[in-house]
């Protein structure tokens, strides 16, 4: 396809979309004869107003010959025309189409120059007030800002995704805000890196020794710091890493240290001697976390003294169970105590634990609120209680791009009991979100499983908090008979151990298999061949809703990318695609939501399927668990292909067959607890296809990488 531009005037409005832009007009092009179909984003438009494009013609089979366009700009008409239809399209309120033409009759192609610099001659139109006029004036600016700012974006070689986004977040002072300082936009918006915006500041003339750049530079390495998880980051590392992306003098580098100190962006603490720095909200973050484990700690459970000796056969005997040791020992914990952590990997009894626990407290009429990190997790504790469970979010009220909570240490949770699940993905910002919510007299029980994976946000809260020793925690080993006829389980337990899993030596079918492979090119089609026929032919699940593979990276043969592309090739052939941030969607296709999204209530990690998609209306359908949920073109860049998802994806989740591609390209993540992590996401069957070598290296390799937290120190602080 060429890229062509294309001016001419509006003169139908199709459909807009005003929270994204998209729309779809009518357009009079000078030289042609019949009507243009323009598809394109624009924060605002009017009909009458002069469209500046560029783009390509596709011809679209429901919609015949249109001009798709990927930049587009409004301005102003300039014929008496076209200013007629503009102000008679609604678009300057307080002006109809009568009015319109009285305007112009008065004030011919000046109009516009009287509205903005002789606004007292418009009450020489008859009908016209001064509450009128004001509109007017006020409307006029409005529209004129919008374009401004756009055209400004533009000028800076921001396209209109990321131009929207900004508009939508800074409104009529998003010129402003980026001139005073581009790297602004690396802070505030969502998706915009640092690189983006050094290119913006450059281009508007910025010092590379700015102060500005070394201040953004050094916040921008702590933030990819704490998105490899870490809290925070010794400073000879810090300086090292600033020194190679900004490429300027170390002493700029350490005066711009010096004035983030004084502002209160970063914090220096010392850690096991080294001084080391954070960002300001993971300082705060850490802080809190210590200071209310410390507060809930205080006094007793507000059930007080139970009867354990008969509660506990009881229980038994309400749930037609019998307990083991171990598990009456954890029981005895949690009631006795008002902090408690239980923690242990599959097939050990956690859940019957938790729900022994229930059982009794429920009896006593307490409020017990359960809650989990992410949807999935909650829908699954919610399963296996049968009390309803939310999001850790939902539970405090957070809504999307907002710091505001609708509880907090004024507004606490009416709750006398609170169960926290899968604590290995609660990052330090969640915990100091949830923990001042919690009343003194509640009582709070910490589930997770302390060798998985710990959170895809900065901290280590869960392996801190048992490090520390000041919440009593039991720690389950014990694999009841049902889990140990489970070779997922044993063997889960086994790799956890440092140790290989069994081989299978029987014929009959089993729910764990390690296919061996030599190398990549061979692992990448054996997962083919057992994605697509093996399993379905052999145990009957469906390849799209009860498979999903688990890959330790993004990138290469084995990662993500490619084998999305390859298994959505072979699993969806439908005609109906769109392609949106260098992702090709499909009616039908497997999809994953990336981020929270408080909105539409759906959540990091949440799995469903496209079931409608209408590139002319700008709208997607996907359907969650049976919920449709609508979605914008520009809400795609939340949702990726899910054939294949990242293992840390996929924490807190569970799948009825999970398949693992293990190669020794993916060294650098190879590590004990991801392969732990992969294994327990599966509920009927698992299969490891890959190298030796790498499953070897995945199980000898434990933690390679601490994170770099000061929580245990804090905890253990007076």
């Amino acid at each position: 396809m060429t890229t062509e531009s294309l001016i001419g005037s509006v003169e139908r409005i199709t459909f807009h979309q005003p929270d994204t832009g998209f729309c779809v007009l009518r357009i009079k092009v000078q030289g042609q004869r019949e009507f243009v179909n323009l598809v394109g984003k624009l924060a605002n438009v009017s009909v009458g107003e002069s469209i500046q494009a560029t783009g390509e013609w596709i011809n679209n089979k429901s919609h015949g010959l249109q001009f798709n366009a990927t930049e587009c700009h409004v301005v102003a008409p300039t014929t008496q025309l076209g200013m007629e239809k503009y102000l008679a399209s609604g678009a300057i309120k307080g002006i109809g189409p009568e009015t319109a033409k009285a305007l112009l009759l008065k004030f011919g192609e000046k109009i516009f120059d009287v509205i903005e610099l002789e606004p007292d001659a418009l009450l020489k139109i008859p009908g016209m007030g001064k509450k009128r006029r004001d509109l007017i004036v006020e409307s006029w600016a409005e529209q004129k800002a919008i374009r401004e700012i756009m055209t400004f974006l533009y000028s800076h070689g921001i396209g209109t995704t990321r131009a929207m986004r900004i508009f939508k977040k800074y409104g009529t002072q998003a010129i402003a805000r980026i001139s005073e300082n581009p790297y602004y936009l690396a802070l505030d918006i969502e998706g915009f890196g640092f690189a983006s915006a050094d290119q913006i500041a450059m281009r508007m003339g910025m010092s590379p020794h700015a102060m500005e750049r070394a201040e953004a530079g050094i916040r921008h390495v702590l933030q990819a710091q704490a998105n490899n998880g870490h809290c925070a980051m010794n400073k000879a590392n810090l300086l090292a890493e600033a020194i190679t992306i900004l490429a300027i003098p170390e002493a700029i580098i350490e005066a711009a240290l010096a004035q983030e100190l004084l502002a209160n962006h970063i914090k220096a603490e010392l850690i096991n001697t080294e001084t080391c720095y954070y960002l300001a909200n993971l300082f705060n973050a850490e802080k809190i976390v210590a200071d209310h484990i410390k507060r809930l700690d205080q006094g007793k459970p507000k059930w007080g003294k139970l009867d354990l000796a008969e509660l506990i056969p009881w229980v038994e005997q309400k749930t037609a169970l019998e307990l083991s040791e171990s598990q009456k020992a954890a029981i005895k914990l949690a009631l006795t105590h008002k902090l408690t952590i239980i923690t242990g990997g599959p097939g050990v009894g956690k859940t019957t634990i938790i729900n022994s626990i229930l059982q009794i407290l429920r009896a006593k009429e307490l409020k017990i609120k359960l809650c989990a990190p992410t949807g999935r997790a909650a829908q699954r504790l919610t399963e296996t209680t049968g009390i309803p469970a939310q999001t850790m979010h939902r539970l405090l009220g957070i809504m999307r791009g907002s710091d505001y909570s609708e509880y907090d240490q004024d507004h606490p949770l009416d709750v006398d009991f609170l169960v926290v699940d899968e604590m290995s993905m609660v990052d330090i910002i969640l915990m100091s979100q949830l923990l001042p919510a919690i009343p003194s007299g509640a009582a709070v029980l910490l589930v997770g499983d302390s060798d998985q994976l710990p959170s895809v946000g900065p901290g280590a809260v869960l392996a801190d908090l048992i490090a520390s020793n000041v919440i009593p925690c039991m720690r389950l080993t014990e694999i009841f008979r049902q889990a140990a006829t489970s070779q997922i389980i044993v063997n889960a337990h086994r790799i956890n151990k440092g140790e290989l899993p069994l081989k299978i030596v029987s014929d009959e079918l089993n729910d764990f298999y390690f296919i061996e492979a030599k190398n990549p090119e061979i692992i990448h089609d054996k997962l083919l061949q057992v994605v697509l026929e093996r399993i379905p032919n052999r145990f009957g699940f469906d390849p799209i809703d009860d498979i999903q593979v688990l890959t330790p990276m993004n990138r290469g043969p084995l990662g993500t990318r490619s084998l999305n592309i390859e298994l959505q090739k072979r699993l969806n052939n439908n005609p109906a695609t769109l392609t949106r941030y260098g992702t090709t969607f499909a009616l039908g296709d497997k999809v994953i939501q990336t981020v929270n999204n408080y909105d539409k209530e759906i959540f990091n990690g949440d799995i469903g399927r496209i079931e409608l998609l209408d590139e002319k209306l700008g709208k997607i359908m996907i359907s969650y668990a049976g919920n449709s949920v609508e979605y914008s073109l520009t809400d795609l860049d939340e949702v990726s292909l899910a054939y294949a998802i990242t293992i840390h994806k996929s924490q807190g989740s569970e799948y009825p067959v999970v398949v693992i591609p293990l190669s020794t390209q993916h060294y650098p993540m190879l590590e004990r607890n991801l392969l732990y992590t992969a294994m327990t996401r599966g509920k009927k069957l698992v299969i490891v296809i890959g190298e030796a070598r790498a499953l070897q290296l995945a199980i000898a390799r434990v933690r390679s990488t601490q994170r770099l937290t000061n929580l245990q120190a804090r905890l253990q602080g007076s």
